[in-house]
């Protein structure tokens, strides 16, 4: 007879066994709004067939063990021939299968393809964060890519293809194919234009030979690179295989792998290039401007995975105090633990619905939205991905000790919390890019006919609330203020794009979310009826409804 101290009580069951997609409100009705009504019966299968693998325990598993076995490097084979490759787990393989057969690399040939596939990297990102980069620089390369009709037209099939090869061997032999990116170097970092790689001219058809060291190159296992380097005419862009047309290896010398905090499943790396072939992509001169509608997709894919995390640590928080008992009742029903939830609840549920509010404006391809996007995205980019550290880190208190113990998942999601704000441009590089999008900034020099233009975009789309609630309205008179006032702006831009986030967030959900989540956004983030810490919200409020929106029904 087993001892009552080995007798377990009193703990909640794994959050595992459920549809993450159907089970997420919030981003069940978001795809609905976004989608032409044709679609949305095909779509919400589709993504309720992922969800229910993603709540797996197998999935579930593939996660753990793809962070417990991290990449290895293996530079050399027995014999000393150099190789530069990358080993995973096979349980990486699983998750990068899984996502490329799904098409979370194929937004841009199907209908309503980026909505259906930022809907799907939300839901399958909360499995395992870490596999997520070389999905989504494969997905954003595409329109880097269609800058030259004929490297596009060569690969592209093969980068939209939902087929995964995970062996290393010539593109022209595989259907598909993963892409990585290089810009970052040592002395520049976010600093482009200071980069020292060169671009020696082969020939007139655009054929380079690169000699320089990438500081942050991103899944070296790859089969292609899009990288930035300086050619006689200034900064290029340029496409790296790994293999030459005549099927032997192009020089690219993985010199390390990075010993990160967190998104440790995945290989982030420094490689050499030693007059490794290249193609140029684009014209001479012109490389950022080539490369940012991939730095822009993948910066709403930052949007997306922050806003993923967020929904997995809350699912998490909401389900243990659903389970857990203290002090004469369930954790979920004690006043202040629902406030805490709630608060959380909150910020996820504005970032899911911001994120698809994205995607959504990438699939309508106006100018009207282009110009929206051109100023929404690094406004998001800049705010979701900084909230998503004191919200993982708040949910993981929730489960108290439990949380903090490898076991419970949440450290992980605590590690990779911070990466999404530093990827692709740093809170200040994206302060920068908006003050860019008003003409505000110094560095923009000058203000141009297409900046004004995103502006309007972007008060056009928060004025669609206008005159729904109060405070609301006060919060689009404060921006305008501060917007008008050019004086010390650049000193300002952390404060001018926070702002704008939440009006933002707030237009979107007085529109959208139910009457109980919009009333406690704008009481708290706009009507400054709110303090420092999470669990400050009013107590007058339905906080039990906002908690049990955001409850991951098993």
């Amino acid at each position: 007879m087993a001892a009552t101290t080995h007798t377990v009580t009193n703990q909640a069951p794994p959050l595992v066994g459920y549809d993450v997609y159907s089970a997420d409100r919030a981003l069940t009705e978001a795809v609905e709004r976004h989608l032409p009504p044709r679609l949305r019966e095909e779509v919400h299968q589709e993504l309720a067939k992922l969800g229910t693998t993603a709540g797996s325990v197998q999935a579930q598993d593939w996660g753990t063990l793809a962070n417990e076995y991290p990449p290895k490097l293996r530079t050399h084979d027995r014999y000393g021939n150099r190789i530069d490759h990358v080993d995973f787990h096979p349980a990486w393989h699983r998750l990068l299968g899984h996502a490329v057969t799904n098409g979370l690399t194929n937004a841009w040939g199907r209908p309503a393809g980026h909505l259906r596939r930022a809907a799907g990297f939300l839901v399958w990102t909360q499995v395992e964060a870490g596999h997520g980069c070389p999905l989504s620089m494969t997905h954003a390369a595409v329109p880097a890519l269609r800058a030259d009709p004929a490297l596009a037209a060569l690969w592209e099939p093969k980068l939209t293809s939902q087929v995964y090869e995970e062996e290393l061997r010539p593109a022209a032999q595989k259907t598909g194919v993963l892409f990585g990116m290089g810009m970052t170097e040592k002395q520049g970092g976010s600093d482009v234009r200071a980069n020292t790689t060169a671009a020696e001219p082969l020939d007139a058809d655009g054929e380079y030979l690169l000699t320089g060291h990438k500081w942050f190159c991103s899944a070296p296992m790859s089969d292609g690179f899009l990288v930035l380097a300086q050619a006689p005419g200034g900064l290029t862009c340029f496409l790296v295989p790994r293999f030459l047309e005549d099927g032997t290896r192009n020089v690219f010398l993985i010199q390390r792998l990075k010993d990160k905090l967190g998104n440790r499943s995945n290989a982030s790396s420094e490689v050499e290039f030693d007059r490794t072939w290249a193609r140029r992509v684009g014209e001479e001169g012109r490389g950022v401007r080539t490369i940012i509608e991939m730095v822009a997709a993948t910066r709403l894919d930052c949007v997306v995975g922050s806003a993923a995390l967020m929904r997995q640590a809350v699912a998490q928080a909401v389900h243990h105090a659903a389970h857990r008992a203290a002090f004469g009742g369930v954790l979920i029903d004690k006043p202040l633990m629902r406030n805490v939830l709630a608060d959380l609840a909150l910020e996820s549920e504005a970032a899911t619905t911001l994120a698809l509010r994205l995607a959504a404006a990438y699939d309508d391809g106006s100018e009207q939205e282009r110009a929206f996007l051109r100023i929404a995205v690094p406004v998001a980019k800049y705010w979701v991905t900084k909230r998503c550290v004191p919200v993982t880190a708040e949910a993981l208190e929730c489960l108290g000790g439990n949380g903090y113990v490898e076991e419970s998942g949440m450290p992980r999601l605590l590690r990779e919390s911070p990466l999404n704000s530093i990827w692709e441009g740093s809170g200040n590089v994206q302060a920068l890019d908006v003050l860019r999008a008003l003409g505000g900034t110094p560095h923009a020099g000058r203000r141009t006919g297409r900046e004004p233009l995103a502006l309007h975009a972007f008060l056009e789309e928060v004025g669609r609330a206008r005159g729904a609630d109060h405070r609301l309205d006060a919060a689009i008179k404060d921006l305008l203020a501060e917007l008008a006032d050019l004086d010390g702006i650049e000193a300002r831009a952390r404060r001018v794009v926070e702002r704008m986030a939440l009006v933002l967030q707030g237009s979107l959900l007085v529109r959208w979310a139910p009457a109980e989540v919009a009333d406690a956004f704008c009481a708290s983030r706009l009507g400054g009826d709110w303090g420092s810490a999470f669990g400050t919200l009013p107590h007058t409020l339905d906080l039990a409804a906002v908690v049990e929106r955001a409850r991951a029904a098993v």
